[in-house]
């Protein structure tokens, strides 16, 4: 097909005016980079953009680690629920026969309390001194009996875990300390005062016995006879490890 031009110079002007058109856009954008409030108004945006994107992939990226950790941590709390369950019925068991052995070691220790006490009291009697009473002034504390009754208080809801566990051995460990001291009253009657200051002495010596105080000293006449009337008042003690000296019992288990 032949296109036949009937007016001459109008490429010419079209292409001129598309020259024109482009000159104007550069002139343009010219006097839009000249204007700084414009450019710093576009920086702004595009600034702002590019840190929502940042912030928006930041976010997803931590959203996605947490969600990791946390399916994790179902995980190991289904795997390890067990496991934690015996642990905590093990310490419960091994802190009611903590305080059981306790209580069973202090009625064990002081089975044969007054029987060293007599027994020190006999070796430490001067010549010409008897003696008339032995009264116990105190009550020993009775560990079981002391245990129920801490057990029924209700101070010890509002503590931790470890703070009742804490406050179990204490208590278990003031029990036995307490259980194996007792107060008494030895009452007698010497016709020396040098033999009652001997036996004060004598008495504080014992590894079994402390405080010893005179508390009366009194003339009085006894069977016609003038005689020192004396009250001590003392206190049981532990003695020291290596004075204890235990015989191990050998049972027989065959028949005869």
């Amino acid at each position: 097909m032949i296109q036949i031009n009937l007016l001459p110079g109008a490429g010419r002007r079209s292409k001129a005016a598309g020259g024109m058109r482009a000159s104007e856009m550069l002139a343009n954008a010219g006097e839009w980079g000249a204007d700084k409030y414009l450019m710093t108004a576009i920086g702004a945006v595009v600034a702002s953009v590019a840190l929502l994107a940042f912030l928006y992939l930041h976010q997803n990226r931590i959203a996605g680690e947490l969600e990791e950790r946390r399916i994790q941590a179902v995980k190991d709390s289904s795997t390890y629920s067990a496991v934690l369950a015996a642990k905590v019925k093990a310490e419960a068991t091994r802190d009611s026969l903590f305080a059981q052995l306790s209580i069973i070691k202090s009625i064990d220790d002081t089975r044969y309390l007054w029987s060293h006490v007599m027994q020190e009291i006999s070796a430490a009697m001067p010549p010409y001194t008897w003696l008339t009473a032995i009264t116990q002034t105190s009550v020993p504390p009775s560990a079981a009996a002391a245990d129920t009754t801490r057990r029924g208080s209700s101070s010890d809801s509002s503590k931790s875990k470890a703070a009742k566990d804490r406050d179990k051995r204490a208590r278990a460990d003031s029990l036995l300390a307490a259980a194996r001291s007792i107060k008494f009253r030895i009452t007698g009657n010497t016709v020396d005062i040098q033999a009652l200051t001997r036996f004060i002495r004598a008495l504080e010596a014992s590894p079994f016995v402390q405080n010893v105080q005179l508390t009366r000293s009194d003339l009085v006449v006894t069977e016609g006879k003038e005689v020192t009337e004396f009250t001590l008042e003392a206190e049981t003690q532990n003695p020291p490890p290596y004075m204890i000296k235990t015989v191990p019992i050998v049972v027989s288990a065959g028949g005869g």
